[in-house]
């Protein structure tokens, strides 16, 4: 059974990430099912330094939902070799139901197909006399398929001049028609292999089970003949011969579609669509061989299952959220229009972070909340409530948190102020990077706008950044399909936001949402440290009363 991902939000932050590890815990604990802590972008700083300060591993990257080969029931069919008669290849192909077969060297490389319809195509053709040269068919093919002995000759030569030829006349109108390098059907006739020998034929074929004589035997060892005595009679010989050619005579060697693990379901459809193949081989980075996936698998390929934490919207979420099977939501933020399939469980609580939920599951369950899962928990409630000075912190997140620092062994306010420090050294990074640290995307009226929010515990380094952030806002936002850009610049200590913005009527709008006068490009709004509850809300609201007012 595959694993179910925990995953939150893209760009997480401390909380989204400390969520996701503690809620994968808890969820594979009571339910012996195994569940994987993801994250849908980089760590940040203070993340980084909250998982070294408990000793914790990131989260699994994610950066897609969308599935690949490798998610797709392929069918582990073990490869043939090129020398493999068609005799053997039928049988292996038929007592597996296997309809396209690859062809594979020692190392794994693909080599070429083949299929039912290329070995059916090969015997309803007329295939003259000199197939099995033509083929360079091995003699040891050849003593396989007659089910005989080889009496003289090497079983690793081949078959490489001269046709077959059935000898069903005497020896003086043997001689019109056994060339030099022929391979002769015949009898127990001691004439006829004799004038085979002496007419220098590569190979002679003696059914029946007819003993062969010492002298034959001599005469064919000095002339370089090979000797093959079989139990069948001429007619099955003639028949059955054929199916010795190897497989490299008429497997598909050019053109072969093939896939790599890695590449998407939805793109490997679309190309399979536009062909009439039922089977195709997939290869590893190195490409080599590993197995076939055919259009039925592509069609059930079973959807992952994923648990969202610390958000329900579509546009936070990983890329791909559309092609899995979201089972549970745990989340305090507010409800968007997320479709499931079937019934979820849905936690949403109006608490400060998501991580108080996750610590109230671990006690309704009973399950005992170690050291490190009181640390990462205790670590993102301080963060998401900024200390306890967000408007979002409620007295669920304080008591909470400081049960779990107790747990910990921290204390709350040295801790959280390191916590702070780690993730406000800001002048050397790429703006890029700080921008989006904390990004979350917000929707209402068909306007798409986005808002980012920088927390620092050093107001000069948040001064320093701002014309930067504002230039690093400009230049994007004509490429970045929104029509508002937003950043929080928020000191933590000062309890005070810089809010800076770019887009055609963000000033008119941040003016009717504060109440207040406000520069063309960013304005000062003290007291406002969350995003969720002193700025989304207010930006949201004006912007539905500008729409109104419009119509």
């Amino acid at each position: 059974m595959k694993p179910v991902f925990v995953i939150g939000h893209r760009n997480p932050d401390t909380d989204s990430i400390c969520s996701a590890i503690c809620y994968a815990r808890l969820k594979q604990r009571l339910t012996g099912r195994e569940h994987i802590a993801c994250r849908a972008g980089q760590v940040g700083a203070e993340t980084q330094y909250v998982l070294d300060c408990f000793g914790a591993e990131a989260p699994r990257y994610l950066a897609s939902l969308h599935p690949r080969l490798s998610d797709v029931q392929y069918r582990d069919v073990a490869g043939i070799s090129a020398q493999l008669s068609l005799r053997r290849a039928w049988q292996y192909m038929s007592e597996n139901n296997i309809h396209t077969i690859p062809v594979v060297d020692s190392a794994r490389n693909l080599e070429g197909l083949l299929t039912f319809s290329d070995i059916a195509r090969f015997y309803m053709e007329d295939q003259d006399a000199n197939a099995l040269a033509a083929a360079r068919t091995s003699y040891r093919n050849l003593v396989d398929v007659l089910g005989g002995e080889l009496v003289v000759g090497d079983p690793e030569a081949h078959f490489e001049q001269g046709k077959v030829v059935v000898a069903a006349a005497n020896p003086d109108v043997m001689e019109e028609y056994i060339a030099e390098h022929d391979l002769v059907i015949l009898g127990n006739r001691y004439e006829s292999q004799l004038c085979s020998i002496e007419m220098k034929a590569g190979c002679i074929v003696i059914g029946l089970n007819a003993p062969v004589s010492r002298t034959i035997k001599k005469l064919a060892e000095e002339t370089g003949c090979a000797v093959i005595a079989t139990p069948m009679d001429t007619y099955t010989c003639s028949k059955v011969i054929n199916q010795a050619v190897p497989v490299q005579h008429i497997m598909k060697r050019n053109g072969l579609v093939t896939f790599r693990p890695d590449e998407l379901v939805e793109d490997v459809k679309k190309t399979v669509a536009k062909k009439r193949i039922r089977y195709y081989p997939i290869l590893n980075e190195d490409g080599k061989y590993m197995g076939m996936v055919s259009q039925r698998n592509l069609l059930d390929i079973d959807k992952q299952e994923v648990i969202l934490v610390d958000h329900n919207e579509r546009d936070q979420a990983v890329e791909g959220i559309g092609a899995a099977q979201v089972t549970e939501i745990i989340d305090h933020h507010r409800i968007d229009a997320l479709e499931t399939n079937s019934p979820i469980y849905f936690r949403n609580q109006p608490l400060g972070c998501t991580a108080t939920i996750i610590a109230q599951l671990y006690r309704e369950n009973g399950v005992e909340i170690d050291r490190q899962t009181a640390g990462l928990l205790c670590s993102a409630i301080l963060s998401d409530t900024l200390l306890f000075r967000s408007p979002t912190c409620t007295p669920a997140d304080r008591s909470t948190a400081e049960a779990l620092a107790q747990t910990a062994g921290i204390d709350v306010k040295e801790h959280a102020l390191a916590m702070f420090r780690a993730g406000s050294q800001l002048i050397d990074r790429p703006m890029d990077e700080i921008f989006h640290m904390d990004y979350k995307y917000y929707q209402v009226r068909g306007k798409r706008m986005a808002i980012s929010q920088v927390t620092s515990v050093n107001q000069d380094e948040l001064d320093a950044i701002q014309p930067q952030m504002l230039e690093y806002m400009r230049s994007c936002l004509p490429t970045s399909g929104l029509a508002m850009l937003f950043a929080m610049l928020t000191n933590i200590i000062d309890e005070t936001t810089e809010l800076v913005y770019v887009g055609q009527g963000t000033a008119d709008l941040v003016r009717a949402a504060f109440q207040r006068d406000c520069g063309a490009d960013s304005v000062t709004l003290p007291g406002v440290v969350s995003r969720k509850k002193q700025l989304v809300s207010p930006l949201l609201a004006a912007l539905e009363q500008e729409d109104e007012d419009d119509a």
